[in-house]
């Protein structure tokens, strides 16, 4: 599935950048794009990141937020 029309990134881009450390949408974009246009993106990418476990905190402040 398209995550960023604007540059032509799919679900599996994302998921494998994340996959390799990007943990924010700011990361994720800088490596693949997703995002880094028009904006509308983020939340699906942010929902990737969040389903593949990255970016959380181990601490009692709970997940970390974007």
């Amino acid at each position: 599935m398209f995550v960023c029309l604007c540059n032509g990134i799919t679900s599996h881009e994302v998921a494998a950048v994340v996959d390799r450390g990007a943990a924010t949408t700011k990361e994720v974009a800088s490596a693949c794009g997703a995002g880094a246009d028009c904006g509308r993106c983020r939340r699906t990418v942010r929902a990737i990141i969040e389903s593949r476990g990255a970016g959380r905190e181990t601490t009692s402040a709970g997940p970390h937020r974007n």
